[in-house]
């Protein structure tokens, strides 16, 4: 069961999710959008909206900190345990409340907002559902991680993450999955990977696959100039008056009358 949860899942997800991506984009690409209810309600997004994106951002470069980059590197770099230790968690803690608070005001905003919920699907649902376990789940490593610092030393290595899920991450792209070491982490733990893992699975399949196409060229474009399509007015005339002519009974009146002419 090890072998098969922690050997060759992980892979399963990583093809669904590079597979599923590919074929999204090229079987799929009017789907590929966030389909935006914006329209329908806009007081609830402004508030939930960034607090999702902001707080998803930085659980996402959390997580590459903590599970890509070495522990060996951090200590290179002037970062010891116990900064990495207090960072994490002071910035874990506030970017997972962010994100759960920022996605229960959008559940929130879906299930009473009627137009909104009448645009919510079967897939949606369930995308919310693996999103949120796993934001939770992340939440209460958090809390376990707090814990085992505050309960002592030996306590505290057991629940370093660094030194056990960490090197399992890292070993599943040499193709050499350590298994006996991710299995030997705490169950809250193995439950918020598997659940990760899922979430990835059913990306390319849901709405989140809008994430692979977020606007970053749109920091580097070049300025739009606009001009105008009034032609400038010749030499000694002046410019026209903008918006419309009067029209009225007073206007008819001062007009000059026009005689009548028969056609030929």
């Amino acid at each position: 069961m090890s072998v098969l949860l922690w050997g060759v899942l992980p892979y399963f997800a990583i093809v669904l999710l590079i597979g599923g991506t590919v074929w999204r984009y090229r079987y799929d690409q009017f789907g590929w959008t966030t389909r935006s209810s914006q329209l329908y309600e806009s007081k609830l997004l402004q508030i939930g909206s960034p607090l999702f994106h902001f707080g998803i951002l930085f659980v996402v470069i959390g997580h590459v900190a903590g599970l890509v980059i070495p522990e060996s590197w951090m200590s290179a770099m002037g970062v010891g345990e116990s900064a990495y230790h207090v960072m994490a968690l002071v910035i874990g803690t506030i970017a997972g409340v962010g994100t759960l608070v920022g996605i229960a005001i959008l559940i929130y905003r879906r299930r009473t907002i009627g137009p909104v919920f009448m645009a919510t699907t079967k897939n949606d649902k369930v995308m919310y559902v693996v999103l949120v376990g796993a934001i939770v789940l992340g939440l209460i490593t958090t809390a376990l991680a707090i814990a085992a610092g505050t309960g002592g030393s030996a306590t505290a290595e057991s629940y370093n993450y660094r030194e056990s899920v960490a090197p399992w991450f890292r070993s599943l792209f040499v193709l050499q999955p350590d298994v006996a070491t991710m299995a030997a982490v705490p169950v809250a733990f193995k439950i918020h990977t598997l659940v990760g893992m899922l979430l990835f699975a059913i990306w390319p399949f849901t709405r989140l696959v809008h994430a692979f196409t977020a606007p970053v060229h749109y920091l580097f474009r070049p300025y739009i100039v606009y001009r105008s399509r009034d032609a400038r007015p010749a030499p000694g005339m002046t410019t026209p008056r903008r918006g419309w002519d009067p029209v009225g009974t007073k206007d008819r009146e001062s007009a000059p009358a026009r005689t009548p002419s028969r056609r030929s």
